[in-house]
């Protein structure tokens, strides 16, 4: 481009900045340099602007408005006025940065503690409603047994069954182990150590064998529950289901339901037995109770109540993760990050209901002296 003429060759800070020659892409940065040496100018004159782009455009539009104070822009074309106001238009608005002040802080907090309240409640209304349809569907399937695919059932149950019993079994012989070497230690100062054998029994066969099962298995099939259906979701298998005529919920949940209610107490009567096999080992070589005394006073002091109590809960227990898995899988989106966040969910919300529900049934369990 042509430089200005000579009387505007010394920078000046109170005068008119006159361009000359084509502002364009190509000449954008000698039209920048030149208004850079010119930081005062009260005034732009283009009538001896010859081609002008939108990138020129930009450029004058920007440094028109300096500091909160807008420059005029003289002697241009009609063609070059036009363009210099659409770009003028298109330019979004300055935002105005407002200062937080300090009393509405507790508001901003108690309105985002109400947003996730409200979140929450969705969420619970939402797993209600897939819940209810995964027992509608269960009834349907009573009533026409030939439904139920009993392949995809068998497979679920060694999945999520057959395949925990190492993990669960080991998992019970350590808690055995654990309590029975805690309580010798609490025992032995009262001279009470033959009663860590009821201590062992109750706390296993009661409490702690199927509740830890529930959470290694909502650990372990929830969130396998969550992915498959997930990585269906996104492939677009479940819409292609629909389109068939066949149903998602008795095709992919409701198999993997009925195998964690038939194959959850199994897994916790084997949990059960691990640990009174565990706090039995540790009896007799902490306290030195035989395996025939360590047997006779769990028979003696024991009832079976304990083992029904604990076993009560397992079908609970397993419709819940169930649930849970297979919910957060159907709502995963088309997106990878969906898929983790949704498995990762499954697994603290399936825990999270079993240890509440847990405490539920011992608050009624309680309360009816059962």
């Amino acid at each position: 481009m042509a430089l200005p003429s000579a009387a505007d060759t010394p920078p000046a800070l109170h005068g008119t900045a006159a361009l000359t020659g084509p502002v364009t892409l190509a000449t954008l940065p000698e039209v920048r340099a030149f208004l850079d040496e010119r930081p005062g100018f009260s005034a732009l004159d283009l009538s001896a602007v010859t081609a002008l782009d939108t990138a020129g455009a930009w450029l004058i539009v920007t440094r028109s408005v300096a500091k909160g104070a807008e420059v005029p822009v003289t002697g241009a074309s009609a063609a070059h006025g036009l363009l210099l106001q659409t770009v003028t238009d298109a330019l979004p608005a300055p935002q105005k940065r407002t200062r937080r002040r300090a009393h509405h802080r507790a508001g901003d907090e108690l309105a985002w503690m109400g947003a996730a309240v409200s979140g929450y409640g969705a969420v619970i209304g939402a797993s209600l409603g897939f819940l209810g349809l995964v027992i509608a569907r269960l009834g349907n399937t009573i009533l026409h047994p030939s439904r139920l695919r009993f392949t995809a059932l068998v497979h679920h149950m060694q999945q999520a069954g057959l395949n925990a019993l190492p993990i669960v079994a080991l998992m019970g012989f350590l808690i055995g182990i654990v309590l029975a070497f805690q309580g010798a230690t609490q025992l032995k100062q009262f001279g009470a150590e033959v009663f860590v054998v009821n201590l062992i029994a109750v706390s296993i066969l009661r409490e702690l064998g199927i509740l830890l099962t529930a959470i290694i298995v909502a650990g372990r099939s929830a969130s396998a529950f969550t992915a498959a259906i997930g990585s269906m979701k996104m492939r677009e298998e479940i819409d292609a289901m629909r389109v068939l005529g066949l149903d998602p919920i008795e095709l992919l949940v409701l198999p993997r339901v009925l195998a964690l209610v038939l194959m959850l107490p199994l897994l916790g009567f084997v949990a059960n037995m691990a640990g009174l096999v565990g706090g039995g080992l540790m009896a007799w070589i902490d306290l030195g109770i035989s395996p025939g005394m360590f047997r006779t006073q769990l028979l003696m002091d024991t009832d079976v109540s304990h083992l029904l109590v604990g076993l009560s809960k397992a079908p609970v227990f397993a419709l819940i993760i169930g649930v849970v898995g297979c919910h957060q899988g159907m709502q995963v989106k088309g997106d990878t990050e969906s898929l983790g966040r949704r498995t990762s969910s499954s697994v603290v919300i399936a825990i999270f209901l079993v240890i509440v529900v847990d405490a539920l049934f011992s608050i009624f369990f309680a309360i009816w002296g059962v």
